[in-house]
């Protein structure tokens, strides 16, 4: 029988990085009420972030590229300053704990029960940050970097004039014609 130095196989000394959980995120998702994928990329690419939009039936996910960092809250800082007035949930996953947190206009708010928020999502939602349903695998997931500037503004622009349009005659709302 070998050694463990002739297998190659090193043993630390200190063993406890081994059963302590990492300080790092393993994932961290956005979930939006924006309506698709491709307006979620698009405000994500103004906001300067990395990240795969995924389409669900209650809103886009944005799905953070690298969660390690400051990242999840820099990203979800950024994009609820690009959509100011549409709220979002930040969701980061370390091993098995998910943390969820309010984000609106640029200001992070109150953390929400995990159970709450999974509670009434979409199967989508929940596939995707237990892992069980890989990014890649999905339809309809646009990329933010696929998106350029440009391109960007001209959809959101479009998409705002389009939200004004329906919006005017509804009971509440001024017409400004």
């Amino acid at each position: 029988m070998s050694s463990l130095d002739d297998l190659g196989i090193e043993v630390p000394d200190d063993l406890s990085e081994l059963t302590q959980p990492s300080s790092e995120p393993d994932m961290a998702v956005l979930i939006t009420q924006i309506a698709g994928a491709e307006p979620l990329a698009a405000a994500a690419s103004l906001a300067g972030l990395d990240l795969d939009a995924v389409p669900t039936e209650v809103g886009a996910l944005a799905v953070l590229r690298d969660p390690t960092g400051g990242g999840p809250d820099a990203a979800a800082a950024a994009l609820s300053q690009v959509v100011r007035g549409v709220p979002l949930v930040q969701v980061t996953r370390k091993g098995e704990q998910l943390t969820c947190v309010r984000w609106s206009d640029g200001e992070r708010g109150d953390e929400i029960s995990p159970a709450l928020l999974l509670g009434g999502a979409p199967q989508t939602v929940e596939d995707v940050l237990t892992g069980y349903a890989k990014v890649a695998d999905l339809e309809g997931v646009v990329a933010s970097g696929s998106i350029g500037r440009v391109k960007a503004m001209r959809m959101l622009a479009s998409a705002a004039r389009k939200a004004r349009r329906a919006s005017r005659g509804k009971p509440g709302k001024r017409d400004d014609v």
